[in-house]
């Protein structure tokens, strides 16, 4: 069974009606990126963070996996697929992928400002992190989210998934966040590159084929043309 990694950005559960950051309604147009992610912005006001976090968590209850999310799921009938997301929400899971690597954390998991490794469920039924909120260690419990100007601790593992694939899929991002952008040089030389998005992405390659639509659509071509691979 062949390898596939498949990386996947805001685009990929933008039609589950999860905002983008940067598109011209995305959420940085409400928040300053410093004022709510990053640890500075934390310390500042965690108040304001706590709020920002916990609205981005009761939306996310309220969305369900789209079309495209469904696709991946359905492919490890064919592939061994790795999913590499920069998304926080878990809608690759809900849609019932078995390998799921979040780069930039888990919305549904809360963890402790001493030990940003160790992660803890949120559960639906009361999804609000507040002030005054302990982990067992004894500290502040906050998002589990890589926030601006911290380290992406999984990054190396994904690296090894895009070493070791057969297949590498991009799906809805720009390829402008680092690291996760750099994913890309790690593909085998001569192995399949599939990009899907809507919009022109400039990766300066030309081995990629592209596929210009939105993730639901985009991944049923990508489904059609795996079957010649």
């Amino acid at each position: 069974m062949k390898k596939l990694a498949i990386l996947t950005g805001a685009g990929m559960s933008a039609e589950s009606g999860i905002a983008t950051f940067r598109d011209s309604d995305g959420l940085w147009n409400n928040y300053s990126v410093d004022e709510v992610a990053t640890p500075e912005g934390f310390a500042a006001n965690p108040q304001l963070v706590l709020d920002f976090y916990n609205h981005r968590r009761r939306e996310l209850l309220k969305c369900e996996p789209n079309e495209g999310h469904n696709g991946l799921a359905a492919l490890e009938k064919d592939f061994h697929v790795q999913i590499i997301t920069q998304n926080v929400d878990n809608l690759h899971e809900r849609a019932g992928s078995s390998h799921v690597l979040h780069l930039h954390g888990e919305l549904m998991k809360a963890c402790s400002v001493k030990d940003k490794n160790k992660a803890f469920p949120i559960p639906p039924d009361n999804p609000d992190i507040n002030l005054g909120d302990i982990a067992p260690d004894g500290s502040q419990l906050r998002p589990y989210i890589v926030w601006f100007g911290e380290s992406v601790p999984k990054i190396e593992e994904a690296v090894g998934y895009v070493e070791l694939s057969d297949i590498f899929v991009v799906i809805g991002t720009s390829l402008n966040v680092y690291p996760a952008a750099g994913l890309l040089n790690y593909v085998q030389r001569g192995k399949p590159i599939f990009l899907i998005d809507p919009k022109e992405v400039q990766t300066g390659r030309t081995d990629i084929k592209f596929i210009k639509k939105g993730a639901s659509e985009g991944v049923k071509i990508l489904i059609e043309r795996l079957k010649g691979l």
